[in-house]
């Protein structure tokens, strides 16, 4: 929540918790454990809440961190502070093979491999000669600053809160960047990958990042405690880890905060009070947790921090957690432009192209040519293959067999990021937003492979420079479609056609050669299909290829220069409107309904008044 006059009130009792008079230690060592418990969580909510990978191994991690340094202070003898460095070593080697290996696994197999190897770890610290098996390591040395020794509760209280508002701050700003846009997007799978995410990679980026944070965790833990045992990194912890990040708000960064305080308080709290009212001879704590862990999921299903923040909206601030809401950008510096071929040159080039699925021809030797500077359209009825192609072309799908050439390069078996990264960039048959986010951060992320800003400049706010640029080419390209009034919305907020506008306009923000859109005139009224023509139209003129699949004739017929009409799969027609128009076997299995005195080669005007895509903008 952005109100200053509760955060900077909340910060100052934080940070002077321990010296306010008449405060038990007993909440001072509560409090440490939350900031403990809330640094695993946090990075559970980036990869579970946000990018969607669900884990119940995060306790091995804090083990890693929390053993590494436990034996290299008390075998070796060397600083607690080597001892982090050397757990994040360790942590980052085994989370990014682990991550390597695992993350390409989907469904119920990813948590259960995570189950395994959370398992495997929990058992190797207890077999382990060299670290105490369960019995643990004992005598670690407190950690010093200088001459100052952190050995007190209050001390330790000092330094594991600032590290959990360091470890906050940076999650904040890697979701409010270029890197965390492609992480927000992770869910969507194909529709990001277009954009050139590489999911593979950035899936692995959180895996390890919520390791390191765990790790961090672990090292705190182990020098508060000054001994370690394997109990505290097994399976148990690890779950409850993942039920602190689902009750505080899985996709919220201070969920992990809201989260770790109510699970912990709450369990402590039963066990005081459950005896005095029942007595020692009946053990009602878990029943009664489970209970209100029910009725918290029941009436708050997004977690308690979407309610907290609401309170706070409701008090007069305004709610926000990952990308705040924005306005027009200030002025930035462009984005370097790539090159349109001349005129005439074939762009695309699509031969004999395949798709079987088991026994069903989907498609059945589709071959075209598109060259720059036209505007081409795959027509046919529902069934007849168009969406298939499109899936061919852009890398969604493997082909079954032929090939594909883009600017004289086949790019047939290659994945769709790096299609994308060369200039081939497409919108969808179904609108896929990511409904929470604004729309400027939506349209931003069509730009991904325009700026080369990494995860650690993101976390550090070092990248503010590239990400102006990014949000400013996309406030133009909304500008462009006559969107600047709603860049600040959700993008979900948006009726289904300006949703399809949002679409296109991220897709310019690509820098396309080509551009490939699946129904771009579905849910527009007349007047905004018009002026979208009118930007089609101009995009032509500035010599950019486009490729077409439409089920509105008239759209169609007035905009491309010619026309490939499908038909289960197989080639039907191909050539200028005018001639598809007048075909007999395409009027037969298609356009029977045409009206006679169609003008199929008439300019598309855009009408007057109509709302957005000026044509004029630049682009």
């Amino acid at each position: 929540m952005h109100l200053l006059w509760i955060k900077i009130p909340a910060l100052a009792v934080l940070a002077l918790l321990p010296w306010i008079p008449g405060v038990p230690a007993f909440w001072i060592t509560q409090m440490n454990y939350i900031g403990l418990y809330s640094l695993v969580v946090l990075g559970l909510v980036l990869l579970t809440g946000v990018g969607g990978l669900t884990s119940f191994g995060q306790s091995a991690f804090v083990g890693l961190g929390a053993y590494s340094t436990a034996w290299l202070t008390t075998a070796m003898g060397v600083s607690p502070w080597l001892g982090l460095l050397a757990g994040l070593a360790l942590t980052c080697l085994v989370a990014y093979g682990l991550g390597v290996i695992t993350l390409r696994l989907s469904g119920h197999y990813l948590p259960l491999c995570t189950l395994a190897w959370c398992l495997a770890l929990y058992y190797l610290y207890g077999n382990l000669d060299f670290l105490g098996r369960y019995d643990g390591i004992a005598g670690i040395p407190p950690l010093r600053l200088g001459g100052w020794s952190l050995a007190a509760g209050q001390s330790m209280y000092l330094l594991i809160w600032l590290v959990l508002l360091l470890a906050l701050w940076a999650t904040h700003n890697l979701l409010d960047s270029r890197a965390g846009r492609a992480i927000r997007a992770l869910r969507s799978g194909s529709m990001a990958e277009s954009f050139g995410v590489d999911l593979a990679h950035y899936k692995v980026v959180i895996f390890v990042y919520a390791a390191l944070l765990g790790s961090v965790s672990g090292w705190l833990y182990a020098h508060m405690q000054r001994a370690v045992s394997p109990s505290p990194f097994g399976l148990g912890y690890g779950i409850e880890y993942l039920f602190m990040a689902v009750v505080g708000g899985a996709g919220s960064v201070w969920g992990a905060v809201a989260g770790a305080a109510a699970i912990l308080i709450v369990k402590d709290q039963l066990q005081n009070l459950l005896p005095k009212l029942v007595g020692n001879g009946v053990n009602l704590e878990l029943l009664a947790f489970g209970v209100l862990m029910i009725l918290v999921l029941q009436y708050a299903r997004d977690g308690l921090w979407p309610v907290l923040a609401r309170i706070g909206q409701w008090l007069g601030g305004r709610a926000s957690d990952g990308a705040p809401a924005r306005s027009r950008p200030a002025a930035a510096a462009d984005l370097p432009h790539r090159p349109l071929p001349p005129a005439g040159q074939v762009v695309l080039e699509v031969d004999r192209v395949r798709k079987e699925f088991g026994g069903l021809v989907a498609v059945n030797d589709i071959s075209f040519q598109l060259r720059a500077g036209e505007i081409m359209g795959l027509i046919g009825p529902n069934g007849a293959g168009k969406s298939t192609t499109f899936n061919l072309i852009s890398g969604v799908l493997p082909l079954s067999g032929g090939q594909v050439r883009f600017m004289g390069d086949r790019i047939d078996g290659r994945p769709a990021h790096d299609i994308a990264r060369r200039g081939l960039v497409r919108s969808f048959q179904h609108v896929q937003l990511l409904p929470d986010m604004t729309v400027l951060d939506n349209a931003a992320l069509g730009a991904h492979l325009r700026s080369r800003a990494g995860v650690v400049a993101a976390a550090l706010r070092l990248d503010r420079a590239s990400e102006a640029s990014l949000l400013q080419e996309a406030a133009r390209q909304l500008e462009r479609v006559g969107l600047g009034d709603v860049m600040d919305q959700p993008a979900g907020s948006l009726p289904l056609g300006r949703q399809r506008i949002v679409e296109i306009a991220r897709a310019l923000c690509g820098d396309p050669v080509l551009l490939l859109l699946d129904e771009p005139a579905a849910g527009l009224r007349y007047q905004e299909k018009q002026a979208l023509a009118a930007v089609l139209d101009q995009l032509r003129r500035e010599g950019m290829s486009l490729l077409l699949v439409e089920h509105d004739m008239d759209f169609v017929m007035k905009l491309t220069d010619h026309l490939l009409v499908m038909d289960f799969g197989t080639p039907l027609a191909e050539g200028v409107p005018a001639d598809i128009q007048a075909n007999p076997a395409v009027l037969e299995a298609y356009l029977g309904g045409l009206d006679d005195d169609w003008d199929p080669v008439a300019p598309a005007p855009a009408a007057a008044g109509a709302p957005g895509l000026h044509p004029g903008a630049a682009s």
